[in-house]
């Protein structure tokens, strides 16, 4: 390697390091989004050295060269609009840090991608998923409490699987949510979830338990948390006792959850604070199947349609 191209390798290297440093310590963003930033800009980086450039001293030419290469290689819509949205935070930043003057990111416009509308349970189908569970089995009554606190707070299960007994305000009826990236929320749960914690936090847990000592809300019978592989496989288990006919996660319960909570005319700003969105736009995709059910009661019922 020439002297001239391992300069430029090192010093890439060292601008996206620090733009590693910034997304950790003033962005907050979780391990997998700054791997997949770092993966496309580093794809980049690749992509500039054959022609001995550097991230630094490009412009929007060798930028439209990159996404032509990548279109080539039958890269879908989805996946480009990803790059070019990790690029643009990316160039956003050598700007902000002054490292360059023009931002060869200005104006360069994402595909349009079709949103996919997450999965829902209806509120019929919640009602008879929480029919099913046995409250005199202590691991069923342990599973119906998670869910149903899935479903009353809204929580990613990862959330649920790290919750602990200190997160609990019992007496307000509301969570310590340790959400993406360290960020925390307060999130308040509803009645029947709080009597079905107060009953498994009192007697069940420590049945389970035994003589083994836990911080985690929702253990194991071995004592430690419940994982996301076994929140799902126990899931799907009450889900084919429902005779539900849908293909459902943990996440579906947190799905439904914004969604009935907008069926239910609350506030688009309020369901992002509950949900821990940082950007509105993720939660608007909630008000797209609220209309979608809209249309569908619509053409079921109006005697016009």
């Amino acid at each position: 390697m020439s002297i001239e191209r391992n300069e430029l390798v090192v010093r890439s290297n060292k601008i996206v390091k620090e733009f590693k440093d910034y997304l950790e310590v003033e962005k907050g963003l979780s391990q997998n989004s700054i791997f997949s930033y770092l993966s496309d800009i580093k794809k980049l980086d690749k992509f500039l050295l054959k022609d001995n450039k550097d991230l630094i001293s490009i412009g929007k030419t060798e930028i439209y060269e990159f996404l032509r290469e990548e279109t080539v290689k039958m890269v879908s819509n989805r996946t480009k609009a990803r790059v070019i949205a990790s690029l643009r935070q990316f160039y956003n930043y050598l700007e902000s840090q002054k490292f360059i003057k023009d931002n060869p990111m200005d104006k360069v416009e994402s595909p349009r991608i079709e949103r996919n509308l997450p999965d829902f349970l209806s509120q019929e189908e919640v009602k008879k998923l929480f029919s099913v569970f046995s409250k005199t089995n202590d691991l069923e009554y342990r599973d119906l409490t998670m869910f149903e606190i899935l479903y009353s707070a809204g929580l990613r299960i990862s959330e649920a699987c790290n919750l602990k007994v200190s997160d609990l305000d019992m007496e307000n009826m509301l969570i310590n949510v340790k959400g993406k990236g360290g960020r925390e929320r307060l999130v308040p749960f509803g009645e029947i979830a709080a009597e079905l914690l107060t009953e498994y936090l009192g007697k069940v847990r420590e049945n389970i338990m035994g003589s083994r000592s836990s911080d985690f809300v929702f253990i194991s019978k071995k004592g430690g948390s419940i994982n996301r592989k076994s929140a799902w496989r126990l899931l799907k288990r009450y889900i084919d006792r429902a005779g539900i006919q849908k293909n459902i996660t943990p996440h579906t319960l947190r799905h439904s959850f914004a969604t009935h909570l907008l069926q239910n005319n609350a506030d688009l700003r309020s369901v992002q604070e509950l949900l821990g969105h940082i950007d509105i736009s993720t939660t608007q995709v909630y008000t797209h199947v609220v209309s979608k059910e809209l249309e569908k009661a619509h053409k079921t019922h109006h005697p016009r349609s």
